[in-house]
């Protein structure tokens, strides 16, 4: 199982102690979930963030925009050093230029839905895309109780991948432990985001082995 921590649950006064674990850890990527305040109610970090996390970090930039109107901030995410820009369907009227936008950029494509967004509707952009991310919970906030219709979302959008020919991975994010991190893989994740379950763990490494090892 790929793991990707969230660093929404890491300790900000302490990043670069945390981002070093990363570093030590298992992890195959890490999720950065930028928030606007307006399209999710919270506001979590910008650019310079990023940048600096980038510097410390030696693992692969997954960064999630839960922004309106992300691309105008393509060429600002990819020279932050991303290596993966995540979109949410809900605020991109143009889905398929945003898509090629982030291509062009030199990075993969990533797009999100939200629990009460049903997977039909990625039908026509799929088989462009590198990564979808589920959300099993209500984005904006970290802590949230799993959703349980994800696991027949990722039923859902597995069938469509391998309809499509779709190279896409699954990525789910929210509520996610080694209970409903096993449940999630069963059911044909491919990517598990997990805030709370890694940074507030007496053992952050160890949790990232047991979703690592699911």
């Amino acid at each position: 199982m790929i793991v990707s921590p969230s660093l929404l649950s890491a300790d900000f006064g302490n990043l670069a102690r945390d981002l070093e674990m990363i570093n030590q850890s298992k992890a195959q990527m890490l999720h950065l979930d930028v928030m606007d305040g307006v399209f999710v109610p919270n506001i979590s970090f910008g650019f310079p963030v990023i940048k600096y996390v980038q510097q410390l970090c030696k693992k692969p930039l997954d960064v999630h925009l839960m922004i309106v109107e992300p691309q105008k901030f393509v060429n600002e995410v990819r020279d932050c050093g991303a290596e993966i820009m995540n979109v949410h369907f809900e605020v991109c009227n143009h889905l398929d230029r945003v898509v090629q936008q982030i291509h062009d950029a030199g990075m993969k494509a990533g797009v999100t839905i939200n629990p009460a967004t049903p997977v039909c509707l990625l039908r026509d952009i799929v088989a462009q895309l590198d990564l979808v991310l589920l959300m099993s919970v209500n984005p904006g906030f970290g802590g949230q109780k799993f959703i349980p219709n994800t696991l027949n979302k990722v039923r859902e959008l597995r069938a469509l991948i391998a309809e499509t020919g779709s190279k896409a991975v699954i990525e789910v994010d929210g509520g996610v432990n080694d209970v409903t991190g096993k449940q999630l893989a069963e059911a044909g994740a491919d990517v598990l985001v997990a805030g709370n379950y890694v940074f507030k763990a007496q053992d952050p490494l160890k949790a990232i082995e047991t979703l690592y090892n699911l």
